[in-house]
This record gives structure tokens, C-alpha cells and sequence, in this order.
């Protein structure tokens, strides 16, 4: 008997998974489950890999390593007070993280092991880090609330990168997330520690609750964010607009860094709730490929619904 989930593309292996009967001369039953992606990646077992190619496929973790050590490091940079080097730790982070995941695709090996390796990092470096970072900047001078708004942070966080996790698809669209991407909530941390000192008095005291809430809120939310992958591999038509962006950001980052830096921060995290506002209009105006596309949910590997069930009857 073999069990195929529906769709997909199997492999070239199976797993065996054999049963023996409890009588004398009982047969054997055997059940081979294929392999397969959902998205139509070939889906490879580790062990028919060579030496050389396991240590290719595990060279971007690597990258994650180092994501996440840096992430641990800036928790003892913001308990000895040294608020700047916390953050730039954490951006650090932001770079190795952007590095793994083209190592990744440099290599071309994206595993299961590096993807789950991945948001565990992440979950320190943009998680733990920033909450802890937020908390001994400015939001101790709340009390308890700062406290619970710390945790508000990093739960959000968590919910975020392990709804990731569930719904991550190697072969989907990647020009937008869903939710704000951790490494972007950072971001505005890090740009606010650069551009404050986190003493807010009279009515700026609300400044640091903001700051916790609306980017963790947003984390947790289905709002989509434009990726902007498309800056680094751009197409031959339009290369000349990332030629722009980046030059005005390196002009900007030279002239005015604390700036440029919260434009980009703060720009990124309205960027998708001004999205959703004006999507009608831009429908309208420039047709259905100038807003997000439906959002497509992957199967549960875990509960199925009604129609799941039946179809699996």
C-alpha cells in the first residue's frame, strides 16, 4: 500500500515503515510514504547526499549561528547599559540573517533543518534581544507595564516566526510577507536607540509603549509587506530604479545616518497599513497587479478540516 499526500512532487526515496503481525506466519505489511513539497520543490534525503554536498547544504547555517550569537550578545551589551552596541548587534543580526538566506540560495539547498534553525535564531536575535533591549532603554521607567509590554513584544514575536514556520513554502511568492518581519520590528528599535535617549517625559512617556506595540502588533498581523527582494535581483527593465534607491540611501546614510535610518524604520512599518488603505484606489487606478495577491494557506500537517477529512476517507 502507498500513501501520496494530494499534490506535490515526490522524491526519488521512500520511507519504509513496516508492521509485524502478531500470529505465526502473519504476513508483513508494508506502508511507503513518499516525500513530497507542496510547492513542487524536489524534496531530497540527507543520506543520499555526498560528503560534500551535506556540508554545502549546511554551510548557511553558519550564517545563523552567528545571527543568533550576536543576538545573545546584545542582552549582556543592554544589562551593562551599553544601549548603542546592543543595537548594533542587533543589526549585526539583521545582516547575517539576510546573508544565510542567500547562502542558501547560492548553494541552492534549502533544508528543513535550516528553515527550523532559522526562526530559532531569530527568535533571540529579533525576539528576546529587542524586547530586553526596549525594556532596560526606556520601558523599565513604567514599572510593571513596561515589563508586561516587553513580554507583549517577544509573544508576538514568537506567534509570528512560528506562523512562519507552519506556512513556509520554499517556492512561494516572496515579493511580500505576511506581518511585519522580525528583523523590521528591530529596525525601528534600533533606530530609535540611535535617535533618543530614552528619557521621554509628560506626554512622551507614551513613546516607548508605542514603540513596543505597534511593531510587535504588527508582527502578529496578516498585513502584507512588500519584501523589496526585487532591489537585489533586479530585473533588466527596471534595474535602474534600484541604481536609485540605493544611491539615495547611501547618500543619506553618509549625510544624515541617525535620519535616513528612522525614515526607513518607521517608513517600513506604516508601509503596509497605508497599503491597505489605499489598495481600492490603487486597484482602480493600476489594475489588480499593483496590490497584494490573495494570501494561499498551505495545508496543516496537523489538524485537517471538514473537507480534509473527507477527501482523505
Amino acid at each position: 500500500m502507498t500513501t501520496d499526500p494530494p499534490g506535490g512532487v515526490e522524491s526519488d526515496d521512500c520511507l519504509e515503515v513496516a508492521e509485524n503481525g502478531d500470529g505465526e506466519g502473519s504476513s508483513r505489511l508494508r506502508t511507503v510514504f513518499r516525500l513530497v513539497s507542496p510547492s513542487g520543490a524536489r524534496v531530497v534525503r540527507p543520506e543520499r547526499l555526498d560528503a560534500r554536498s551535506r556540508a554545502k547544504a549546511m554551510l548557511p547555517s553558519l550564517f545563523t549561528l552567528t545571527n543568533m550569537l550576536c543576538g545573545f550578545s546584545s542582552l549582556r551589551a543592554a544589562q551593562d547599559g551599553n544601549f548603542r552596541l546592543a543595537a548594533v548587534l542587533i543589526g549585526v543580526s539583521v545582516v547575517f540573517d539576510i546573508f544565510d538566506g542567500a547562502v542558501a540560495r547560492a548553494v541552492g539547498a534549502i533544508t528543513p533543518f535550516g528553515l527550523q534553525f532559522d526562526s530559532l535564531a531569530d527568535l533571540i536575535s529579533f525576539g528576546v534581544a529587542p524586547a530586553f533591549l526596549l525594556y532596560s532603554w526606556s520601558l523599565h521607567d513604567l514599572g510593571s507595564l513596561g515589563w508586561v509590554l516587553a513580554c507583549f513584544w517577544l509573544a508576538c514575536a514568537a506567534f509570528r516566526l512560528g506562523r512562519f514556520n507552519v506556512t513556509i513554502d520554499p517556492l512561494s511568492d516572496k515579493r511580500y510577507f505576511i506581518g511585519l518581519p522580525s528583523p523590521g520590528g528591530a529596525g525601528v528599535v534600533l533606530a530609535s536607540v540611535f535617535a533618543f535617549d530614552g528619557t521621554f517625559g509628560g506626554g512622551g512617556r507614551l513613546a516607548p509603549a508605542a514603540l513596543a506595540v505597534v511593531p510587535a502588533a504588527l508582527m502578529a498581523s496578516s498585513f502584507r509587506f512588500t519584501s523589496f527582494r526585487w532591489l537585489a535581483s533586479p530585473r533588466r527593465d527596471r534595474i535602474w530604479v534600484t541604481v536609485l534607491v540605493v544611491s539615495s540611501l547611501l547618500i543619506g546614510f553618509a549625510l544624515v545616518p541617525v535620519g535616513t535610518f528612522l525614515v526607513i524604520a518607521y517608513g517600513y512599518v506604516a508601509l503596509a497599513p497605508l497599503g491597505a488603505i489605499t489598495a481600492p484606489l490603487r486597484r482602480r487606478w493600476f489594475g489588480a497587479g499593483s496590490v497584494a495577491p490573495p494570501r494561499h494557506y498551505l495545508p496543516s500537517v496537523f489538524f485537517l478540516d471538514d473537507r480534509d477529512s473527507e477527501r482523505n476517507l
